[in-house]
């Protein structure tokens, strides 16, 4: 089964873990200094912090930058769930704007429209990999005076006018090293920031609200062993062991990444082959580029006479795997019951979106010939070409 994603280990990855399990410390060592220092090295950050998910780095995000009662963030409804989740642990409401229907990706009218007195961020999430508008979206949120931050949780190595995501002028910018992202540390995340000050916060949220410096606390320390829990934290720590390999990943990141696109334009160049213009797919715009953590298609199923349930089954029986990215916000319970305001409005980006959109199968070890049988299997169920 060739399944939408998977992860990519070799014998470097685990001789890295191997090393790291017989080094003195398993967490709060070394390697997690080392793999902020090349995770900025490599996006052109000036300050990093790893995590233990790309969740925890949302609300590490959202906490360090003071959201919380009260406060309205604006995000897209095409997202994973996390994005919205981490806003109700600070306490804070989640406004749903409207998505562009070809990219999926924040439509920046309806994101003015949902700006109150109480938003306090614009979240903008790459999805699938391709950067959003995110000139027009932060000088929005320059504008209005307010946090702009990027879930970039699908965009590790992408560019956006020429500058990889994550070095820019966000106020925050949340990667996910999950395995089927473009690195993996089993589990994990990152914080991208460009303040010290919002660095140090980071870093003690991540580890219980503690501070140890002596000058930033409270009292004068008794001793050398004494530390202060200055605010409520969480164990968000992110260990050696897992460092090691992301630190490992991250040196085989251009290589994925080209893979990647090689894929992708393989995948274009089959289905216009087979489909002509009847399958639509991921643009590609001029100013950016594209991480393809995903590749999607834009099916009219109707029009095939299948509804996408059966079209996916069917692939399966083929040996395809496929996954829908994402079931809108507002269809999941708990989104609907926490922001039942936001349901009475129309989002027909978001709709049209969704009711096309098929992840196909795209990770590095995919070859050419196996997306080759992706596309005759998706002519195969669809039963026309051109």
């Amino acid at each position: 089964m060739l399944s939408y994603g998977r992860q990519t280990i070799d014998e470097a990855d685990i001789e890295a873990v191997v090393s790291a399990l017989r080094a003195p410390l398993l967490t709060c060592g070394p390697l997690v200094a080392r793999f902020e220092a090349a995770l900025a090295t490599y996006v052109g950050a000036e300050h990093v912090s790893v995590c233990s998910s790309g969740t925890a780095a949302l609300h590490l995000a959202y906490a360090a930058l003071g959201i919380g009662e009260g406060d309205e963030i604006i995000t897209t409804p095409i997202t994973f769930s996390a994005t919205a989740a981490a806003a109700y642990y600070v306490g804070a409401t989640v406004r749903i704007a409207d998505v562009d229907p070809r990219t999926g990706n924040l439509s920046i009218q309806s994101v003015e429209a949902l700006i109150t007195p109480k938003t306090r961020a614009i979240v903008a999430v790459h999805l699938g990999g391709l950067p959003a508008d995110m000139a027009e979206l932060t000088q929005l949120a320059r504008r209005r005076r307010i946090r702009i931050i990027e879930d970039a949780c699908h965009a590790l190595g992408a560019t956006y006018r020429g500058t990889k995501v994550g070095g820019g002028d966000a106020d925050a910018v949340v990667f996910s090293f999950h395995p089927v992202k473009h690195i993996t540390t089993g589990e994990g995340g990152a914080v991208v920031v460009r303040d010290a000050r919002l660095k140090h916060r980071i870093d003690q949220l991540r580890q219980h609200g503690i501070e140890r410096d002596p000058e930033l606390m409270d009292a004068p320390p008794e001793g050398r062993w004494v530390y202060e829990v200055q605010e409520l934290g969480w164990n968000y720590r992110l260990s050696d062991l897992s460092c090691a390999l992301g630190l490992s990943q991250l040196a085989k990141l251009d290589q994925f990444l080209a893979a990647r696109r090689s894929l992708a334009a393989h995948y274009r160049a089959e289905l216009a082959r087979v489909f002509g213009t009847a399958i639509g797919t991921q643009p590609e715009l001029a100013d950016r580029e594209s991480a393809y953590h995903l590749f999607t298609v834009a099916i009219e199923f109707g029009r095939h006479g299948k509804p996408r349930d059966q079209v996916m089954y069917e692939l399966a029986q083929l040996g395809v795997g496929t996954q829908v990215h994402y079931v809108p916000l507002l269809q999941h319970p708990l989104h609907a019951q926490r922001n039942p305001s936001e349901r009475a409005r129309a989002r027909p980006g978001a709709d049209h979106y969704y009711a096309r959109t098929l992840s196909l199968p795209l990770y590095p070890q995919l070859s050419s010939a196996d997306v080759s049988h992706v596309v005759e299997s998706l002519h195969r169920v669809l039963g026309e070409s051109r």
